[in-house]
């Protein structure tokens, strides 16, 4: 009686985890989806090692739901098999998401990198392309930097001195890049701002993986004592 009540309680934990799984895989889904948007707008698409990171944020969330599903089923129904498939699958998510977070802190630079160079070929489309002039205008706007180095990068661009994108001012009115005082507007660049909140977002998924593959150790764990118990033939209904 003491294993059954004990496995009862294991079940009981089990369940609660599934919960908490579907939980993170919503979250990773959501994860991915938003740094492949910020990419999407920061980093011409492209097969490179940055750029795949949130596609395998969104397919291991999307594939942990479904794991959970799984678990959840064989949980409910006491089934040896599906809980052993249960078990192997989430072993292998844990083991892409250690991955995943290692590769993001390996790469981040290269991500950082892979910036410097899209950014400064947007700027050189800036005078001639309007929907990468309102990118660029509102990426200045939003982190308060100008230009990829500093501002000074806008007199190649624009081939004239003392002229800025209206976007690199602190107070941003038509005109206000023209012939400006240099106390009226950003003079960091972009790269370096951006890039170093890129870097810092990288870190903190890194660190929600190692996170999440930690609860899907106990999860493998649980998994496990519940498919011995059915093999053995205890009731824990």
């Amino acid at each position: 009686m003491a294993v059954e009540g004990g496995m009862k309680c294991v079940k009981f934990l089990l369940y609660v985890l599934l919960l908490a799984f579907c939980a993170f895989a919503v979250g990773l889904i959501a994860v991915g989806i938003g740094a492949q948007l910020v990419l999407n707008q920061t980093i011409t698409p492209g097969a490179t090692p940055g750029s795949l990171l949130p596609v395998v944020i969104i397919a291991v969330g999307a594939f942990l739901f479904l794991v959970a599903f799984v678990g959840c089923c064989g949980a409910c129904k006491e089934n040896y098999c599906l809980m052993i498939t249960f078990a192997i699958f989430l072993s292998l998510i844990m083991l892409v998401e250690v991955a995943a977070a290692i590769a993001g802190y390996v790469f981040r630079d290269k991500v950082i990198s892979e910036f410097n160079k899209d950014f400064r070929q947007q700027m050189q489309n800036y005078p001639k392309n309007n929907h990468t002039a309102l990118i660029l205008d509102r990426m200045q706007e939003d982190f308060k930097c100008c230009g990829a180095a500093n501002y000074t990068d806008w007199e190649k661009i624009l081939m004239v001195t003392k002229r800025v994108p209206d976007s690199c001012c602190v107070n941003v009115t038509q005109g206000c890049g023209i012939n400006f005082n240099m106390e009226d507007i950003h003079t960091e660049g972009c790269v370096e701002r951006i890039g170093g909140w890129l870097r810092n977002k990288m870190l903190v998924v890194a660190a929600a993986a190692l996170g999440i593959a930690f609860v899907e150790v106990l999860g493998i764990i649980f998994a496990c004592c519940l498919v011995k118990s059915i093999r053995s033939g205890y009731e824990v209904m």
